[in-house]
């Protein structure tokens, strides 16, 4: 049940009639000219809400050199998942902890996909060594490697999600975070490769190692540097000084000012070159119809003359 906008009486719900039965004012038309300013007003707001969350996102991202190089170094970091951190050499299946194995080796992708092809396989060989073994440290060590590129991509995307912060420190904390589980998953994953010498042979799923060894690589260190690369520009990013909002705003409209100006301009240099171009055409159209009126004329002449001639001829 609604009420009369202009008297307050009560509407029920069957009255379908577009005029109060009380004071006869036409409901959908009562202050047309009021609710037409409050949509705009609203629509105003809207809008500011919108090239707010704008501005702050495109600052966030590339609002500064600092946020600029953070956006470069985020992306920087997939090279440390194509190096192997550590590595388990074997006869038969070896294992890289990379995503990609350039070596002949089993990659990471390979050990999940062979853990949703073979799971039950591989937990009762996690049984068997007593969840003690080569096995349950590989996959233990992968869920680890995961979760680092898991924090990595979350710190990127912490600087849209926390765009109206940009200070925020959770960047950071994803960084702390991917950091210290890449270093327990190298650890993990460098056990199952000295538990795995101690073993004649063991299975991971359908893949069988034989005479293992391995255990750290040298490109956990170039993938430690990169994160800690990553990890020291987020510090920097969030203790460098930041633009209000009232900043951004005031830059967005300069620009959206200096387009329109120069949209203007082109325009007015485009009616100009139509209207030199028209005056042009009409000029030479005017003395082509000269041309034409003297070359008329001197005809015209020409047989007068020789009408004259033959008339004294």
């Amino acid at each position: 049940m609604a009420n009369c906008p202009n008297c307050g009486a009560k509407i029920p719900f069957w009255n379908i009639k577009a005029e109060c039965a009380k004071c006869g004012v036409s409901i959908p038309n009562f202050n047309w000219m009021g609710r037409l300013e409050e949509d705009n007003r609203n629509a105003d707001r809207a809008f500011g809400v919108f090239y707010k969350t704008l501005n702050r996102m495109r600052y966030s991202l590339f609002g500064t050199k600092l946020r600029i190089a953070r956006m470069v170094l985020t992306f920087i970091q997939i090279v440390a998942f194509v190096i192997p951190w550590a590595v388990i050499k074997a006869d038969g299946a070896g294992f890289d902890m990379a995503l990609v194995s350039l070596t002949g080796r089993k990659s990471v992708i390979n050990i999940i996909m062979e853990l949703f092809g073979n799971s039950s396989l591989i937990f009762e060989n996690m049984a068997f060594e007593a969840y003690s073994g080569p096995v349950t440290f590989i996959l233990i060590a992968t869920v680890l490697y995961l979760l680092t590129l898991i924090f990595i991509v979350l710190a990127f995307f912490m600087n849209i999600f926390k765009c109206a912060k940009p200070k925020t420190k959770s960047t950071v904390t994803f960084e702390i975070l991917s950091i210290a589980v890449s270093i327990a998953s190298v650890v993990m994953f460098s056990i199952a490769a000295s538990l795995g010498s101690d073993f004649t042979a063991f299975t991971f799923g359908s893949l069988t190692a034989i005479n293992v060894s391995g255990g750290f690589f040298f490109g956990y260190i170039i993938a430690l540097v990169l994160f800690i690369a990553a990890l020291v520009i987020n510090i920097a990013v969030a203790v460098a000084p930041a633009k209000s909002d009232e900043e951004l705003e005031a830059e967005r409209q300069a620009k959206a000012d200096a387009k329109a100006q120069k949209a203007k301009e082109e325009a007015e240099r485009k009616a100009k070159a139509r209207e030199e171009a028209a005056k042009a055409q009409e000029e030479e159209q005017k003395r082509i119809v000269e041309e034409a009126r003297k070359k008329l004329a001197e005809e015209k002449a020409k047989e007068e003359e020789k009408a004259a001639k033959h008339h004294k001829s």
